[in-house]
């Protein structure tokens, strides 16, 4: 109950600020009835017509809707308008215990310092109104009063600061469950992906094995065939029988990995080569200007490596657009030689003045994809200007 009231405090707060100075309004309105001296003696300080108090009132306590934002600037205010009416002689009136609401304020909001500051600019207004307002005939019963007036002062400003150390023990306490909800969140995905890693493991070892046993059984099929057909029919189905499970245990595995990944996406071939003038349209629909270059004899490559060499172009291309600034053109070069593929995209932006690492994680899964087939990857600014990816990879024999 008492997190929902806190919650609705939060979400209104006007209104909560002004329920908290209703009873000191009501008091000044009914102040405005009784507040000329009942006395009447031609020596006591000034007193104001119904309309200057309501007016001095008014100046009084509207600041307060401010005190929680700006508690220390509402103090000066407050304070600096109780003092204007000491010197015009003007007799306290209730709205001045706004000095007070604004005192608990700043006590509330910057602690034991400011509570200090403030609480001896109400003892001297306290002082003050000694002084001018109270007659010294009975001394001793004055500085009672005095005596009483400043210990209600003071358990103000220590009730703020008590307020300011709990608000900011509350505070610890929300950083703290905060902070170990994130770690555990942390842990949690630390150890889904060790789990992850330990499946993929499980995963090559099962592949590898039954891989093994399909290549030697294919390899006694190709002795037998000619020799004892009927062992090679059974080789045969043995390799079929093999790669079944294969493929049952790579789709088991391989769904424990993707678990949580989000909806099942559809399945649709990798992409490659014969993709890149779709990538590049697509980039050039995003406002970046890329041009493509292809030189050499293109050649059949296998899918993984075309894999590679597409991933190494889009995410060179999408450092381009984050990373390049406006205008930016880009070119991209795909080179077959004798032994190698040389990728390479260069762009004309503001990359050079990036600090090293930029693409973060996509260089660094650039270099992983290369790596699997002996290639290397080069990136980083261009001495001209600009940023510049050049990838190689080996095929045929070098590879």
């Amino acid at each position: 109950m008492f997190g929902k009231l806190r919650r609705w405090s939060r979400r209104h707060r006007r209104w909560v600020e002004t329920l908290w100075l209703t009873p000191l309004i009501l008091t000044c309105l009914i102040g405005a009835f009784y507040h000329e001296r009942p006395d009447g003696a031609a020596t006591s300080p000034m007193t104001v017509a119904t309309a200057g108090y309501l007016l001095l009132s008014a100046a009084l306590l509207v600041p307060l809707w401010w005190r929680e934002d700006r508690p220390r600037e509402v103090f000066a205010v407050v304070a600096g308008i109780s003092f204007l009416q000491w010197l015009a002689g003007i007799y306290p009136i209730p709205a001045n215990l706004s000095v007070l609401v604004a005192l608990f304020a700043v006590a509330a909001a910057h602690g034991t310092r400011w509570a200090l500051a403030a609480w001896l600019v109400c003892e001297a207004g306290l002082w003050l109104a000694l002084i001018r307002y109270v007659s010294w005939e009975s001394g001793l019963a004055n500085l009672e009063g005095f005596a009483s007036a400043s210990g209600f002062v003071i358990t103000i400003a220590i009730a703020g600061v008590y307020v300011h150390t709990r608000r900011r023990y509350l505070a610890s306490l929300e950083e703290r469950a905060e902070r170990a909800e994130r770690e555990r969140d942390q842990q949690a995905v630390i150890a889904a992906a060790a789990e992850r890693a330990r499946i993929a493991r499980e995963l090559h070892d099962v592949v590898a094995h039954n891989v093994s046993v399909m290549v030697v059984q294919a390899d006694g099929a190709g002795y037998a065939l000619d020799h004892d057909p009927e062992q090679a029919r059974e080789a045969l189905k043995t390799i079929s029988a093999t790669g079944r499970r294969a493929l049952a245990e790579m789709r088991r595995l391989v769904g424990v990995l993707r678990e949580d990944a989000g909806p099942a996406e559809e399945y649709a071939p990798q992409p490659g080569l014969a993709q890149l003038e779709d990538l590049i349209e697509r980039v050039r629909s995003s406002g970046l200007r890329v041009e493509l270059a292809v030189t050499g004899v293109p050649r059949n490559l296998p899918e993984g490596e075309q894999l590679v060499i597409y991933r190494i172009v889009q995410e060179a291309l999408t450092n381009a657009i984050k990373h390049g600034g406006p205008a930016v053109s880009a070119t991209v070069e795909v080179t077959y030689q004798a032994g190698e593929i040389v990728v390479r995209v260069v762009d004309d932006g503001r990359g050079a003045a990036a600090p090293p690492g930029i693409g973060g994680h996509g260089l660094i899964g650039m270099r992983e994809r290369v790596a699997m087939y002996g290639g290397a990857v080069e990136a980083g600014p261009r001495s001209g200007g600009g940023f510049q990816v050049t990838a190689r990879l080996p095929v045929g024999r070098a590879a």
